[in-house]
């Protein structure tokens, strides 16, 4: 039966889509614990998208924040001079 994860790490978000996946491969699940799979696989790969998105959006702020502190380096190196 399919177990929920809507908590946990994204790795073990991705382990649980990958048992789904190998899962939903056997020639012998029925339907309806197919349906039930599916969509439970459905729910942790929008949790996982959210995350990535998360994730790529700190990466971005980060970037910039960075930028920042370099040009104000810069700047400071420039004034000195």
């Amino acid at each position: 039966m399919a177990k929920k994860i809507s908590k946990g790490s994204f790795e073990e978000k991705l382990k649980r889509l990958e048992e789904i996946s190998a899962l939903l491969e056997r020639e012998n699940i029925g339907l309806e614990e197919a349906i039930i799979l599916y969509e439970e696989g459905i729910e942790i790969s929008k949790e996982c998208v959210v995350t990535l998105n998360d994730a790529e959006l700190k990466i971005t702020q980060l970037k910039k924040k960075m930028n920042n502190l370099t040009t104000e380096e810069e700047e400071f190196k420039g004034e000195e001079r």
